[in-house]
């Protein structure tokens, strides 16, 4: 059986809810696959999203589909490139590559998440915020402890209801859509990877 981890954030600054957390409730709620799939809620704090990820790839998971939430993006991102860098353009680790890519088959997933209808595209630049910061520690771990897993980031919209609330004209996606974006990216990296 595949075995899945899957993260996604706690609300941040004005945010009071976080759409990918949002998005992974509502996932496990209906996901009635063949998937073995773990969820974890990461603190927005590096030093601690840093200790927790250790600690849960540790657990050698065949995958690990990390969620943020992407005000002012209209689509679901897949994001493949993880870089060694902070906002202010020093490195997250010394002694670390650049960057690491993923190589995973995200053309596939697009395909897939295209055909049913879901809003995607893939993305080589995670920013340089705690997503990015999340996916390449994820990759760095991973290879660092000799783990099997690969990793990939999903950028989400905002939900309807957080730009209700702003009152702003950002773009969002159904919760529902989201957590069937997730599993679909889940399905096809299990398939792909047996």
């Amino acid at each position: 059986m595949t075995r899945i981890l899957i993260t996604a954030f706690e609300p941040y600054e004005r945010w009071k809810e976080n759409a990918s957390w949002s998005a992974l409730v509502d996932l496990t709620s209906w996901y009635e696959g063949d998937l073995e799939i773990v969820t974890r809620r990461y603190p927005v704090d590096l030093s601690k999203l840093k200790d927790q990820l250790q600690q849960d790839l540790a657990h050698d998971f065949d995958f690990a589909i990390h969620l943020g939430q992407s005000p002012g993006t209209a689509v679901v991102k897949l994001e493949t490139v993880g870089l060694n860098m902070r906002t202010n353009g020093d490195p997250l680790l010394t002694d670390a590559p650049a960057a690491y890519r993923s190589i995973l088959d995200l053309e596939g997933c697009l395909e897939r998440l295209l055909a049913a209808g879901v809003p995607a595209q893939i993305s080589h630049h995670a920013g340089t915020y705690l997503c990015n910061a999340a996916l390449f520690f994820s990759q760095h771990y991973s290879e660092m402890m000799g783990r099997r897993t690969q990793s990939v980031f999903i950028h989400l919209p905002l939900m309807p209801a957080q730009v209700a609330a702003e009152q702003s004209l950002l773009a969002s996606m159904s919760t529902p859509m989201q957590s069937a974006a997730i599993a679909i990216v889940a399905e096809h990296l299990a398939a792909a990877g047996s």
